[in-house]
């Protein structure tokens, strides 16, 4: 492990302009940790708002969410744009444009008209913004990490530069303290017509803060004393991409450090929220609580480990975090299954779904933005299995042109399939979801049944359709009802027109227990303390990847392209190697009737980049960034 002495500037206090550095610097991520949790928290008002209002509701999110995996997709060229930018004219005027676009890219969505005003325009104006966003966002986090690197000594480089990856938690507690307080300040009905907006508007106090602080920050020490001198990159991409000697770092720096590290962070952090609330079925308010404690316990450590690799070196730290995070990974989920919800753990072990399909009706569920149709019989039947979190087996030994069967203890349920169905498609579906659910709350599966209003003109039928809830309709009738006026009746799909039969209200029925069934966490079953203390773990090995990486990667670049050279690979890294996990996680899960399968992904991509980087990376503890060109 090679290591070069330290040569320029050594250890001192931080002085006042390195903390107002470290803090504008800092600024940016916040930002983009607000605007992540606040698209992602707010995408069903935004779909219903910016979208045609004869589309679906679910396929409007879906449209809201693509709008924001756009301006994702987009950073690895913002990287190479602002990059090339900040290597040719300098390190803080290119952070301060590449903040000014995110910040008004952010702000100007709370003020753009919907899709009732401007039609067309609105969803086009609105997935515009998102990609401007999201190429500022590729130039803003290499600027940041290389400004703050550029202006710290050299053997306190890796503290310094720790500071810019705590953000992430402030970015999520305030988007969090935001819509809270806007949501628990307007009415229901305002907050969804008008209120979410707010939160992006309010971003603008945020972005006039930061470009305040950053104009008054001067270029960095080491890119004035390199242009001073006449040694600047005249062409920064060709040079840092286009000869072998700096591509080979690059390469490095991606398969041998960001790649893993993106993995790790994303598993650690977003996978473990995902598998929590849409695996382990906890709700939705539960899980942000032991993800935000997790973060608040956790972001401690970037600051550790970043001030521990300028002791032991950068390498030495992130290797450490990869290996843990291989060994650990697996273990670590199956302990967060029956921390969270012990009786879908026991369930699983005593209950397994067998899948008989015909050869070549399972596909593979690759579903990055949501919005694929898996429509053969045996598809249909995984979805739902997986779904609902239940191990199966698929046995492909139908014949040809069968329909799959789902055996679940003694019970054989059919799918169906979606396009031979046709306008069927939706009553099977109903069918198959009530057949396979009760087999599986009979095979010890944790679901309950909600309550179902049921309109007197559907009574009898309802009745009949659901005998194991062994109800009376004489009973039900003179029981509790409610007088609903025809027109809302009818816009909540209780009857039809022809059904109400021009009487002005409909009776209806509230029936407990006769709705949709849905598999859940008992909440007093829950153990936080074991639940908070796993995913403390996790951001653990998050912190120890992490924290050192804005360190090694801007010592890894000499400064005439150090701006581009680094952004690329940390932007295609976490972006694409991570960013697409919890997607291909799903399909592999999906793929094999495991939820825990789809985990070799984070982990063999870990080790590859354990591999790589303990062989051909070298640690850059040491290394003058002042003498580096």
């Amino acid at each position: 492990m090679a290591m070069a002495s330290t040569a320029g500037r050594t250890s001192r206090s931080m002085t006042r302009e390195e903390k107002k550095v470290i803090f504008a610097s800092s600024l940016g991520t916040v930002f983009e940790w607000y605007d992540f949790y606040l698209y992602g928290s707010l995408a069903a008002f935004i779909g219903s708002t910016f979208f045609s209002p004869t589309i679906p509701e679910a396929t409007r999110n879906i449209f809201a969410l693509l709008a924001f995996a756009a301006g994702f997709l987009v950073r690895p060229f913002g990287a190479l744009v602002f990059g090339r930018i900040g290597d040719l004219v300098g390190r803080k005027y290119t952070f301060l444009v590449t903040m000014t676009i995110m910040g008004l890219s952010t702000f100007l969505v709370g003020l753009l008209p919907g899709y009732a005003t401007l039609g067309i325009a609105a969803p086009v104006i609105l997935i515009a913004l998102r990609m401007l966003q999201g190429l500022a966002l590729g130039g803003e986090y290499g600027g940041a990490a290389t400004y703050v690197a550029e202006h710290a000594p050299d053997d306190r480089r890796g503290f310094y530069t720790s500071w810019i990856q705590t953000t992430a938690t402030l970015g999520l507690f305030l988007s969090l303290i935001v819509i809270l307080t806007v949501q628990s300040s307007l009415s229901k009905e305002t907050y969804a017509a008008w209120g979410w907006r707010i939160p992006f508007i309010v971003s603008f106090v945020l972005l006039a803060v930061s470009i305040w602080i950053r104009l008054s920050l001067s270029e960095s020490p080491t890119f004035q004393k390199m242009k001073d001198e006449g040694k600047g990159s005249k062409a920064p991409l060709s040079e840092a991409f286009g000869q072998w000697k700096n591509a080979k770092i690059a390469l490095l720096a991606l398969l041998g450090l960001t790649a893993g590290q993106a993995v790790v962070w994303y598993n650690g952090q977003f996978y473990a929220l995902f598998f929590l609330q849409n695996v382990l079925k906890v709700d939705a308010q539960s899980v942000n609580i032991m993800i935000a404690i997790a973060l608040a316990l956790g972001s401690l450590f970037f600051v550790v480990f970043g001030w521990l690799s300028d002791k032991i070196g950068r390498k030495p730290i992130i290797m450490a975090g990869l290996a843990l995070a291989i060994v650990c990974t697996f273990p670590l989920f199956k302990a967060l299954t029956w921390a969270a919800n012990p009786a879908l753990a026991k369930a699983q072990q005593s209950t397994r779904a067998t899948v008989t399909a015909a050869p070549g009706d399972c596909k593979f569920q690759f579903n990055p933005v949501g919005t694929a149709k898996f429509t053969t019989s045996c598809d249909i039947a995984t979805s739902f299995l997986t779904k609902n979190s239940v191990p199966y087996d698929v046995v492909p030994t139908a014949a040809a042109g069968t329909a799959a069967t789902v055996k679940i203890g003694n019970e054989t349920v059919p799918s169906y399939d979606a396009v031979a169905a046709g306008d069927q498609a939706k009553a099977k579906d109903a069918a198959f979801a009530k057949a396979v659910n009760m087999s599986l709350r009979d095979g010890g599966y944790p679901l309950k049944r909600a309550a179902i209003k049921v309109a007197d003109q559907k009574l009898d039928a309802f009745i009949a359709a659901n005998p194991e809830l062994k109800l009376d309709a004489a009973a039900i009738r003179g029981g509790e009802k409610a007088a609903v006026p025809t027109d809302q009746a009818v816009k909540d799909k209780l009857v039809t027109s022809e059904e109400a039969a021009g009487a002005p209200e409909v009776t209806v029925y509230n029936i407990p227990g006769g709705g949709a069934f849905a598999m859940f966490a008992d909440p007093a079953a829950v153990n936080w303390p074991m639940t908070i203390g796993i995913l403390f773990i996790l951001v653990l090995f998050v912190t120890m990847v992490y924290g050192p990486i804005a360190a090694i990667l801007v010592e890894m670049f000499p400064t005439r392209i150090r701006y581009t050279g680094m952004s690329l690979p940390y932007h295609i890294g976490n972006g694409w190697f991570g960013g697409l996990l919890p997607a291909t996680v799903f399909a592999l899960s999906a793929y094999k009737g495991d939820i825990y399968y789809g985990l070799w992904y984070p982990v063999v991509i870990a080790a590859m980049t354990l591999v790589i980087g303990m062989i051909f990376v070298k640690d850059t503890l040491g290394t003058d960034l002042h003498g580096k060109d």
